[in-house]
């Protein structure tokens, strides 16, 4: 079977330890990064998948390789370089525009540049690219690495997929993400984002009084017309898919997402909760979920609801990468 490729930084995590365990351990280490939680996902739930990024070669870059191959991660299109893992810090629990501290200058990925990965070699096996709107956010090199591996796939006919995560401080080169992103985009069949982030990073409208309204109806309408206009501007994009997440003022955690394709919108269930154990890598999951829905050809709708009961199940996992398996998936879905 053909395999997705999830390309990007990995990242190690460092969290205060849960309140039980905070006398004799102080600190947690997680692995993270962004593309590697979709891979991890995706190959717990048997899509075959493999990850490319660039490690230094040391001692724990191996004990990183062995946790991904124990996951089911093929590990060959990962590359040895530079002099460091990048790190960084995130509070338990808190949302990560509140209080994420990167650590990652001059980290062995960071220092990509165009031409070092053998993009046919890589993409000798794949059907599926995966990355993330991250990867180019630190630097030029990094951007054009991306453009660079977005052109032999596309040349290949393999499908690109992109979540729009902006990360504002990263975005310190120079550049604007609206001078970088729609260039990246114009190679992409699946965009996954929000009406937000599209705004920030393609410069597609966003109602700024739309908070006023609230209702879970005009931020569908909303998601729709965004993902309308990104398909109009980007004509090979086919499908958009928009997750609104939103705290309320009675402690309540409400979460639903949308997917335009075929022309038309598929709207999830509204998941609801009062804990939330971890925020990060919710939206990395579900990423992972719209692939996997397409990668096994499901129906539209199939594909939200999956996508969405996982990413809403990540929420009360600790750590980056969710460990769901498909029956529960599905089971909890059906329970919505």
């Amino acid at each position: 079977m053909k395999k997705v490729l999830c390309f990007g930084e990995l990242l190690l995590r460092v969290s205060p330890s849960p309140v039980d365990d905070a006398e004799k351990n102080p600190f947690i280490l997680y692995m993270g990064g962004a593309e590697a939680n979709t891979a991890t996902a995706l190959a717990g739930w048997n899509v075959p998948v493999k990850y490319c990024t660039v490690l230094p070669d040391n001692f724990m870059s191996r004990h990183v390789i062995d946790y991904l191959e124990f996951h089911g991660i093929f590990t060959s299109s990962i590359l040895f370089g530079g002099d460091r893992i990048g790190v960084y810090y995130l509070e338990r629990g808190a949302d990560l525009k509140g209080s994420m501290v990167y650590d990652r200058a001059h980290s062995s990925f960071s220092e990509l540049k165009r031409g070092i990965i053998d993009w046919d070699k890589v993409f000798r096996d794949v059907s599926w690219f995966n990355f993330t709107a991250i990867s180019p956010a630190l630097n030029e090199r990094v951007a054009d690495v991306c453009l660079e591996a977005l052109e032999v796939a596309s040349k290949k006919g393999i499908t690109i997929s992109c979540d729009l995560n902006y990360r504002a401080r990263l975005w310190k080169y120079g550049k604007q993400p609206i001078e970088v992103m729609p260039k990246l985009i114009e190679y992409c069949d699946v965009v996954m984002g929000n009406i937000w982030s599209a705004n920030s990073l393609l410069g597609t409208y966003v109602d700024t009084d739309i908070h006023k309204k609230g209702k879970r109806g005009d931020y569908l309408a909303h998601a729709e017309s965004t993902s309308k206009e990104i398909i109009a501007k980007f004509p090979k994009v086919k499908s958009v898919a928009n997750t609104f997440r939103f705290d309320s003022d009675a402690n309540e955690l409400k979460y639903f997402t949308s997917l335009y394709t075929d022309n038309k919108s598929y709207n999830s269930s509204e998941h609801k909760c009062e804990r939330v154990v971890d925020r990060s890598g919710s939206g990395d999951c579900f990423m992972a979920g719209l692939i996997y829905g397409f990668y096994n050809h499901h129906s539209p709708q199939e594909i939200i609801e999956y996508a969405t009961t996982a990413a809403f199940g990540k929420l009360q996992e600790y750590g980056d990468a969710t460990g769901q398996d498909v029956i529960t998936v599905k089971k909890k879905s059906r329970e919505v």
